[in-house]
């Protein structure tokens, strides 16, 4: 019965988040992609951060769906990344993946978030350094622990709390990470399948994406050739 009081003690409750507005944008790739979302934004985030929720596809459809006992609506959470969004660094692989990620869940109807926690929480400017550190022998997880921060110091509460806000407390989680899947569960999402991302490899991402593999399990089928 101790045991079980204290259990119920450290498992978080969640205050409600609640949308603040939702605008039609279109969006369209630099390859020629095009497809529109229905983006919000929200109040009462438990980090205060301008975090935004794309809809894509046919979401209200992939929401119906689900409460029916059907497929989960496919979810990215995707961390913000200057670097490689914007200005398509080759160094990491995030911004292949955001656009993957908004044609895949487009076909499938569910959500992007895109979430405002740069450097895998570390930011910007602490981000640059750690590739300054990586260039000179460090992976990419001891970088930001050279700098006295953490290996991945991102948080997703406020991504659970969107999620509840729209009703998606159970989703198919598109991730490669593990650690995305076990935080959402215990924050009350249900992660009823993780489907992987495409691999995109580069000479300028190999050492990257192997650490990524090798350190925090990361589901990625790398080729042989990378050690």
């Amino acid at each position: 019965m101790a045991a079980e009081l204290l259990h119920l003690s450290t498992t978080p409750v969640l205050a409600a988040a609640a949308v603040r507005t939702k605008v039609s944008v279109p969006l369209r790739f630099a390859d020629g992609y095009a497809t529109s979302a229905a983006v919000s934004t929200f109040t009462g985030l438990v980090d205060e951060k301008e975090h935004l929720l794309l809809g894509l596809g046919d979401w209200q459809g992939a929401l119906r769906r689900s409460a029916l006992g059907g497929p989960a609506p496919l979810v990215r959470p995707h961390s913000e990344c200057l670097t490689g969004d914007v200005f398509g660094s080759e160094r990491c692989d995030c911004g292949p993946q955001l656009r993957e990620s908004v044609e895949r869940i487009s076909d499938a109807g569910g959500f992007l978030l895109y979430l405002r926690q740069e450097g895998r929480g570390i930011g910007l400017y602490a981000k640059l350094d750690a590739y300054a550190l990586q260039d000179a022998g460090l992976d990419t997880y001891e970088a930001n622990t050279a700098l006295g921060r953490g290996e991945d110091e991102r948080d997703y509460t406020a991504a659970a709390q969107m999620l509840i806000a729209v009703g998606a407390d159970r989703i198919r989680l598109l991730s490669n990470n593990p650690d995305k899947a076990a935080q959402l569960e215990d924050l009350g999402i249900s992660v009823a399948e993780q489907v992987t991302t495409g691999v995109h490899l580069t000479d300028a991402n190999a050492r990257y994406l192997t650490a990524k593999r090798d350190h925090t399990s990361h589901t990625l089928a790398l080729p042989e050739l990378v050690p």
